[in-house]
């Protein structure tokens, strides 16, 4: 999958005539997203957002809000302060939300690059899908998906995942028909 993609931004970047090149990487949690990521930061210049910095704050989880496909995530903060100022051509900062605090810190200088990386689930929520100009699925198998979360947690953890979390992100790839919508989809069940 690694080499996959390699060749896949490698083709784009030599194919693509913007100045700005957008590529996302959605799909349930534990599936790679993260780890793949920083492999391309590893072997590229680029930037790489991570949609866990822009879940929804409190003072925005409005029964309403939480009831859309996607809702527990600040799109709108996402679309202002990243897609705006990064297709702009300018440096900058934002704020990275802590959901395990409740508040907000600033990030250091984000320096514009062309190829820009947006990983993590609900990084193709419909009001973002239309900024890419590739996207990735990472799939994975329910079982393995659990390993992975109590391996890198606990099982508190874990039974939220599977009670809150993971509702929420399938009834978001439902709805969305994410996994049709993506130009590469590939299955991480057996990668690690």
């Amino acid at each position: 999958m690694y080499n996959n993609v390699i060749k896949i931004i490698n083709n784009l970047l030599d194919n693509s005539e913007k100045d700005i090149v957008w590529v996302a990487i959605d799909g349930p949690s534990a599936s790679g997203k993260s780890s793949l990521g920083n492999f391309i930061n590893d072997n590229f210049i680029c930037n790489v957002f991570h949609m866990d910095d822009f879940f929804l704050p409190p003072e925005k989880k409005t029964a309403e809000r939480l009831n859309e496909t996607g809702g527990n995530i600040d799109w709108e903060r996402f679309e202002k302060e990243i897609i705006g100022n990064v297709n702009l051509g300018q440096n900058f900062t934002f704020n990275v939300y802590d959901c395990h605090n409740l508040s907000y810190f600033e990030t250091g200088k984000v320096f514009c690059k062309r190829l820009n990386i947006v990983e993590g689930v609900y990084s193709m929520h419909p009001q973002l899908i239309d900024n890419y100009d590739f996207k990735i699925y990472l799939d994975v198998d329910s079982e393995k998906q659990k390993q992975r979360i109590l391996n890198r947690s606990n099982e508190k953890k874990l039974a939220r995942f599977v009670n809150e979390w993971i509702p929420l992100e399938n009834r978001y790839f439902e709805e969305t028909d994410l996994k049709n919508r993506c130009d590469a989809v590939f299955d991480t069940s057996e990668l690690f």
